[in-house]
């Protein structure tokens, strides 16, 4: 077995980890997490595709990765600011149900 279908396979396990907590959980900062989590499987697979057949790495992909980490921790501190700012306004860090929803 390859080391790159081993990084594909955890990519995979990770990115349905991160969908299952994206469904399952309530709460706003466990969907964050969730999100967080698919897009580390995205950057894994990013990576693990990036390899040559003789080994030797591409720089292209590695800096694609890098930008993605980057904006994918100021998007993380944006909604973040979001969650606290909603938490200030309703008093609650999770969303409304749709039956509770005012008209």
């Amino acid at each position: 077995m390859n080391t790159a279908w081993l990084f594909v396979i955890v990519a995979a396990l990770l990115f349905g980890i991160g969908v299952y907590g994206l469904i399952i959980a309530g709460h706003l900062l466990r969907k964050l997490f969730a999100i967080n989590i698919m897009g580390n499987a995205i950057f894994i697979l990013m990576v693990a595709a990036s390899g040559s057949l003789d080994g030797s790495p591409d720089a292209l992909p590695q800096a694609l990765v890098l930008t993605g980490i980057v904006i994918a921790v100021s998007a993380t501190a944006f909604a973040l600011a979001l969650m606290v700012r909603l938490y200030q306004l309703t008093g609650k860090a999770t969303l409304q149900d749709d039956e509770d929803a005012d008209d």
